[in-house]
């Protein structure tokens, strides 16, 4: 899978999200290794979420993994706790905010 693959199924993924129960701005940045190695970020704002393959400088969380972990966690398959304690996701940042990552991926 290259990035632009990866990248085009994540955002297709996170279209579907209903943030309007969100009510606070929240930055991801999400640092994909692997062969589909490359930078996106998500952003929470007004209730819509943009998705977009840059990096995102004034980021709240920074998330670093395979785009396997990602689509796992994505998926409901893995609990992104325990990726985090087996290696495979690297969480840096507001971990309250990151921990509102899976509020959004549960409205999709």
């Amino acid at each position: 899978m290259t990035f632009a693959e990866m990248f085009a199924q994540a955002k297709a993924l996170l279209a579907s999200a209903d943030a309007s129960g969100i009510h606070e701005h929240l930055a991801y940045q999400f640092n994909v290794t692997g062969a589909a190695q490359g930078v996106f970020y998500i952003e929470v704002k007004d209730g819509a979420v943009y998705v977009e393959p840059y990096e995102y400088h004034d980021r709240d969380a920074m998330f670093t993994c395979s785009a396997e972990t990602l689509f796992k966690i994505a998926g409901g398959k893995t609990d992104p706790v325990a990726a985090v304690l087996l290696g495979k996701l690297k969480v840096e940042g507001n971990i309250d905010k990151a921990l509102k990552l899976k509020e959004l991926l549960a409205a999709k």
